[in-house]
C-alpha cells in the first residue's frame, strides 16, 4: 500500500511539473538572435583556398 501510494504521488507530481512547464508562454519564444557563423576556419578543418 505504501509503495503504491509513494509511486502514485511522485509520478503525479512529475506529471504536474511537466504540464506546468509545457504551458509556459515563453517556451516557443526566443528573445535573442542566434549566434553568427564564423567563416574563417582554423586548425584541422582548414583547407587551402
Amino acid at each position: 500500500m505504501i509503495d503504491n501510494l509513494s509511486l502514485a504521488l511522485t509520478h503525479g507530481l512529475m506529471l504536474l511539473a511537466a504540464i506546468l512547464l509545457l504551458r509556459r508562454p515563453d517556451l516557443d519564444r526566443e528573445e535573442t538572435a542566434p549566434p553568427a557563423r564564423e567563416k574563417k576556419r582554423t586548425g584541422w578543418g582548414k583547407r587551402g583556398a
